[in-house]
């Protein structure tokens, strides 16, 4: 083979060989868009979230809120009303949580009370599981958030890139479990 050709030849194979390997899964140190297709449990529904560096907790599209009491605690019961990116098919499912707080958002439009909640969120081939306060986003382009809090967990943001990873998370995935402490 001539001399001059195996350095191009090479060269081509590590570039295709990268290329499949980054198709493969995402890179946790390849940063991720302002807009990912993400899984949400349950269901497995696939939905797209805006990452908002600008807002601190996740938020998610949810319906007919109300907290109540269980066994001497206050839950939280609501409707997921949801369309999977994956399928086209609509998810509409109730749901109940444990309270996690309450969260106080102050704004132009005044003062709004959102319940905060634990729910688990596939990015890339991981598992997170976040805290999303729960609010009516049907006006919204995206029905979930992810704020500072969750970037955090998942790594690097460009703002310039979209939909850089593909969720593919099932039992045996990795799971990120929320951590108090880092508050």
């Amino acid at each position: 083979m001539n001399a001059m050709l195996r350095p191009l030849l090479l060269s081509l194979v590590l570039c295709s060989s990268w290329a499949m390997a980054a198709d493969e899964q995402h890179d946790a140190d390849q940063p991720l868009g302002w807009v990912e297709k993400v899984t949400l449990e349950p269901g497995n529904v696939e939905i797209k979230a805006k990452l908002d560096s600008g807002a601190l907790t996740s938020s998610l599209d949810a319906r007919d809120i109300e907290v109540f009491e269980k066994d001497g605690e206050e839950w939280v019961s609501f409707r997921l009303k949801l369309e999977n990116e994956a399928n086209g098919e609509r998810f509409s499912e109730r749901l109940e949580r444990p309270l996690y707080r309450d969260l106080t958002v102050r704004g132009a439009g005044g003062r709004d009370e959102r319940p905060v909640v634990l729910l688990e969120v596939c990015v890339g081939d991981t598992r997170y599981e976040e805290q999303f306060s729960l609010r009516n986003r049907e006006e919204m382009n995206y029905p979930m958030l992810l704020g500072r809090r969750s970037i955090g967990h998942l790594g690097v943001l460009d703002v310039r890139e979209t939909f850089t990873t593909e969720p593919d998370c099932d039992t045996d995935s990795p799971l990120v479990a929320f951590d108090p402490d880092e508050e």
